[in-house]
């Protein structure tokens, strides 16, 4: 039996509508930039033909189930939500071609991006990664995962309010990169594991919370998740 020096942590997992496991998370992998409004109001705007999608990483441990309250962060006078359809992994994929993309899904989730927008910004500028701004502890919050193995959503309503007010209103359909892309390019770089999660991107509205403030974000078809922000940490 292997011994550790401290108590390993858990492996994260969320959820799943109708059963009693849960789903154990491996990686998280975030797109950047994939609705054309959003990356407008960001400043850099993307022509599809002649780029790809971009991706940045959350660490497992920053995961959060739906209805939590979490604290406002350190270091950020400009904390931000993204809100996003997340894709569940279940069958592992490598290079996978757009057409077999299906093959490898195992579910869906509503998925808040939580972001520290002024540090995010500041390492943009000066080309350097975006770990401060976004691999933020408890900004991964995810609602439970809506099995749909196979099934390649292509629209649906993305909403998210913030105390009661509509902040972000858009539909899936306007992805610049779609499920099929995603998959298929990520996996060129990646072998996809059961288990990998993908936050597909937000639209445009993002904008800042402060403590106190409560959020809900819709997915049609697939679910709601909800965040409390708390005081700082």
């Amino acid at each position: 039996m292997t011994q550790y020096l401290f108590p390993p942590r858990a492996v994260p997992t969320l959820p799943i509508r109708g059963q009693s496991v849960r789903f154990p998370v491996n990686r998280i992998f975030c797109v950047g930039r994939n609705y054309h409004a959003h990356a407008v109001e960001m400043g850099r705007p993307v022509d599809k033909s002649v780029e790809r999608p971009f991706y940045f990483t959350k660490s497992p441990q920053t995961l959060v189930d739906s209805g939590a309250t979490v604290p406002y962060p350190a270091g950020t006078q400009n904390y931000h939500y993204e809100m996003e359809l997340v894709l569940a992994v279940g069958k592992p994929g490598f290079q996978v071609s757009a057409e077999q993309a299906h093959g490898i899904i195992y579910g869906y989730a509503a998925g808040l991006d939580m972001t520290r927008r002024d540090l995010q910004l500041a390492a943009r500028d000066k080309g350097r990664p975006w770990d401060l701004g976004k691999d933020i502890e408890q900004g991964a919050i995810c609602s439970e995962i809506v099995p749909m193995e196979g099934v390649v959503i292509e629209k649906g309503a993305i909403t998210l309010e913030v105390n009661g007010q509509t902040k972000q209103s858009s539909d899936l359909d306007k992805l610049i990169w779609n499920i099929r892309e995603i998959i298929a390019d990520l996996s060129q770089f990646y072998h996809l594991e059961p288990g990998d999660l993908i936050y597909t991107g937000t639209p445009e509205g993002v904008g800042p919370v402060v403590p106190g403030d409560r959020l809900v974000g819709r997915v049609e078809g697939v679910g709601e998740v909800t965040l409390t922000v708390g005081a700082a940490a």
